[in-house]
């Protein structure tokens, strides 16, 4: 019996790392079988493209690579992971915990694409990574909404303030506006789960949005009794 795959998306800077880290630690304090995966996977040659593309090889600005090209970067990497890593846990019945997975390339592939043909995007998207390639499709999707000026502090303290440890889409902040309404359409249309991060001004402890994200879990896998 297959198992159940979680995934945690968010635009950069939002905590997604924080959150997978946490949700593992309360996984592992129930002795709950998962296994944690991240991408792109940086530590496997198969994410080659991928960092070629981040570090601009392709072009200094992310529209430089269309959203076909640049989405089957990440998915080739996709499928190495899931190939070589986990799939045999998957199968096993195991929890798969992911920070970012196909659901990246809607986020981050939509805004080179023409609005109208945002839903041909996602259908093709779709098809290509859970049909041509298949992988196993999400079960639940969380989407950690952080305001455009908090992702944008919170990455310049990763950084220290240093704009050449940036990637191209990191240092594009027009992009990362665009990713915001692709995200915010792609939640919608395949009805990922939404965390806001800031809650009447303030922004949440890592704890309270944890809090909120295995209350979520619970309620749809009750077999992962988390809380």
């Amino acid at each position: 019996m297959a198992g159940k795959l979680i995934a945690i998306e968010g635009l950069d800077g939002s905590g997604k790392e924080t959150q997978t880290k946490l949700l593992c630690e309360a996984l592992s304090s129930r002795k709950i079988a998962f296994q944690k995966i991240s991408f792109p996977d940086y530590g496997s040659p198969s994410s080659s493209l991928v960092k070629m593309y981040l570090n601009g090889d392709f072009g200094n600005r992310p529209g430089d690579v269309n959203a076909y090209a640049a989405s089957s970067f990440y998915a080739v990497d996709r499928f190495a992971s899931y190939r070589r890593c986990w799939k045999k846990a998957y199968d096993r019945g195991d929890l798969i915990i992911a920070d970012r997975y196909t659901t990246s390339n809607l986020v981050f592939q939509l805004p080179k694409v023409q609005k109208e043909k945002w839903g041909e995007f996602l259908k093709w998207l779709e098809d290509y990574e859970y049909e041509k390639l298949g992988l196993p499709k999400p079960d639940l999707t969380f989407y950690l909404e952080m305001p455009e000026k908090v992702s944008e502090q919170l990455l310049n303290e990763r950084y220290h303030g240093d704009e050449s440890q940036k990637d191209i889409h990191e240092k594009d902040c027009s992009f990362q506006h665009a990713c915001r309404e692709s995200a915010a359409f792609a939640a919608q249309a395949l009805k990922w789960q939404i965390i806001y991060c800031v809650e009447n001004g303030r922004l949440r402890t890592p704890e309270e949005i944890h809090r909120e994200m295995t209350q979520k879990i619970d309620k749809e896998f009750s077999a992962y009794a988390i809380i």
